[in-house]
């Protein structure tokens, strides 16, 4: 066999070996390496508070948690429309709910704690829950449209002895952002099902 023949079969060997253990690398760390990629991709902060908001609204945390997602990504801030902190509550909508829970001396200031964003965003999201029969499409579809639109396309749809669904939604920025909501609230039961309460420590 030729030195040039030899050096070829080396290097073949070698790539073959790399391939192997390459393999054997991303078997090893795959479901990890993913975890970690997902985690990245799709942040959790205040799940604390988010577990217990939810426990006391009879919300689903990862539907708050998707919600938040959807809205700021976890990075509050006030949008150019006024809205506030992690989920994006209008001054206007919070006076709504600070009247609601018997709040006289509140200030739009607050919602930029996290904490009282959180808590008055998961209690206007039941609202709206109960508003829609505990109906999620309309129920997310008010919180990003208003209930006045919501309850519009509800009428409508019943007069035209149609169901309503996220299809039903005319706005396309409201039908993108429901499905939006619901697909990250899959992505948070099954990433942080431990840190949103879903899932117990063994």
């Amino acid at each position: 066999m030729s030195e040039r023949r030899r050096r070829r079969r080396r290097r073949t060997l070698a790539l073959l070996l790399g391939f192997l253990a390459l393999a054997l690398l991303v078997a090893l760390l795959g479901p990890g390496l993913n975890g970690a990629l997902r985690r990245l991709a799709l942040p959790l902060e205040d799940a604390r508070t988010i577990r217990l908001q939810a426990a006391a609204d009879h919300l689903d945390p990862a539907l708050i948690a998707a919600v938040i997602y959807a809205e700021t990504k976890f990075d509050a801030r006030t949008s150019a429309t006024g809205a506030r902190g992690l989920m994006q509550i209008e001054p206007e909508t919070a006076a709504f709910i600070a009247s609601s829970l018997g709040q006289r001396a509140f200030r739009a200031e607050e919602l930029a704690d996290p904490a009282t964003n959180i808590a008055y965003g998961s209690w206007y999201l039941g609202f709206l829950l109960r508003h829609y029969a505990g109906a999620e499409v309309p129920a997310l579809a008010a919180y990003n449209a208003g209930v006045g639109n919501v309850d519009r396309w509800l009428g409508e749809a019943r007069a035209a002895g149609r169901p309503f669904g996220i299809a039903r939604i005319p706005y396309p920025q409201t039908r993108a952002y429901v499905e939006r909501v619901l697909a990250a609230q899959r992505e948070y039961r099954e990433t942080y099902a431990l840190e949103l309460g879903l899932r117990r420590h063994r």
